[in-house]
């Protein structure tokens, strides 16, 4: 937290919806690399990323399997990921998924979010806290906002949830 706030100044609104125990989701849209390190900076829970499986291999190896993140690999579904995240809530953890499966390079506020976020969420029953994060990375500059908003309880259409999952992450990055 202290690198994080020297470096970048985060603006964190919101950190009482996550609770300090127990099996939690935190999901929301993907802006830049740098997302995952900010959210693990942040607050206090350690997060069981799901991670390209490509940042398994390399330089990046080392951290990534340091903090307990689980490959993906996105050429297929993969139900190996989704159950690594299964796994990790079913132990009372915190599991974070960028359910936009990608950095959002677009000109789209978000992109349409893959279902593995709600679908852990209703096999598990977690809470899912989703998250916004608006504004640019500059160092030693403030520039980011990361909003953790209201739990939300998934049922079980998990199509409708999951619109509605992205309509609350879209309707808050359009304010």
């Amino acid at each position: 937290w202290f690198l994080i706030k020297i470096l970048y100044h985060p603006k964190v609104i919101g950190l009482e919806n996550i609770p300090k125990e127990g099996r939690i989701l935190l999901a929301g849209n993907h802006t830049k690399w740098l997302d995952p390190v900010m959210l693990i900076g942040v607050q206090k829970r350690q997060v069981h990323f799901l991670a390209k499986e490509e940042l398994f291999h390399g330089i990046t190896k080392v951290f990534v399997k340091g903090v307990g993140c689980v490959p993906v690999n996105r050429k297929i579904h993969d139900h190996n990921a989704l159950q690594g995240a299964i796994d990790f809530l079913n132990a009372d953890l915190c599991v974070g998924i960028f359910p936009e499966g990608t950095i959002n390079r677009t000109d789209d506020i978000i992109m349409p979010f893959k279902i593995g976020a709600v679908k852990a969420c209703s096999e598990t029953n977690t809470k899912l806290v989703p998250f916004v994060i608006t504004g640019k990375y500059k160092l030693f500059r403030k520039g980011i906002k990361i909003e953790f908003l209201k739990p939300l309880t998934i049922k079980k259409d998990l199509t409708k949830e999951n619109e509605r999952f992205m309509k609350v992450v879209s309707d808050t990055l359009k304010e």
